[in-house]
């Protein structure tokens, strides 16, 4: 909208302007162009702009690390110079500098800036979701039947323990598919597709890992559970099923020393 000294002002429709500092402009930005910012309030709780985006937004989940400690809470590192509070009564466990932890970004009430928060509640009103949605999920605790997550930064989710075959870990943010939707609005999810897509993706699966080993890999359908899953993080039943299509499709040769693409062998390099 203008140009100041100490920065730009930005204005979006009849909302009032919000500076956007020195700091984060570029020769490229001129009067009447159009940027992206996230905006939040600075140390004097004056709205203002920035071209870094955090970690999450108001109503997101992250993972994030406890770097600064007060007697009213601690601060976090959530991708901004101004650290993000997660204040005494919104922590559920104590929280000392160097720890990480699942949280949620909320707008206080009374100061309304934005705060972090470990107490929330998740959706229980799943209707809208149905088998094979594709969503994203926050592993957030480990349990004796898997890993809860948080899906789409809204409901709770269960990963069953013997269905993962992939490294996972408190924090990982991943793609997955809802397998079925609970009586009590919880939801079973699944990092592989089900079904014929379920078939499709391990078929492309093993054909990427040949090409990163130059068309062949000494794994076969006799090869140890836990190997396949190393290499492929796949279960041995999805990885005998995909290697019987390939080479049904005479895409693979299988033997006893392992797999070849037959593509890499026709074309030498």
């Amino acid at each position: 909208n203008r140009m100041a000294d100490p920065g730009l002002y930005l204005q979006s429709g009849d909302e009032e302007s919000v500076l956007l500092p020195n700091q984060y402009i570029t020769k490229e930005m001129s009067i009447g162009g159009e940027i992206d910012v996230f905006i939040y309030t600075d140390s004097e709780d004056r709205l203002v702009a920035t071209t870094l985006m955090p970690k999450a937004c108001l109503d997101e989940f992250a993972f994030l690390e406890v770097i600064d400690s007060a007697k009213f809470g601690v601060f976090l590192d959530w991708g901004l110079p101004k650290d993000l509070l997660l204040p005494k009564n919104k922590q559920k466990i104590t929280c000392e500098v160097g720890d990480k932890r699942i949280v949620k970004i909320v707008k206080d009430e009374q100061s309304e800036r934005l705060i972090a928060s470990q107490k929330f509640t998740l959706d229980k009103d799943t209707k809208a979701l149905g088998k094979n949605q594709e969503v994203e999920v926050l592993v957030y605790a480990k349990t004796d039947l898997g890993y809860k997550v948080i899906v789409d930064n809204r409901y709770e989710g269960l990963i069953f323990a013997n269905e993962v075959f992939e490294n996972v870990f408190i924090g990982d943010k991943k793609r997955a598919f809802v397998k079925s939707v609970r009586e009590d609005g919880k939801l079973d999810i699944s990092l592989q597709i089900i079904g014929k897509a379920s078939k499709d993706s391990a078929k492309e699966k093993i054909l990427q890992k040949l090409d990163e080993n130059g068309g062949f890999i000494g794994i076969n359908s006799k090869s140890e559970a836990d190997e396949i899953k190393e290499v492929f993080s796949l279960s041995k039943k999805a990885f005998k099923r995909a290697v019987t299509s390939l080479k049904e499709e005479n895409k693979i040769i299988s033997d006893d020393d392992g797999i070849k693409n037959i593509t890499s062998l026709t074309n030498p390099k």
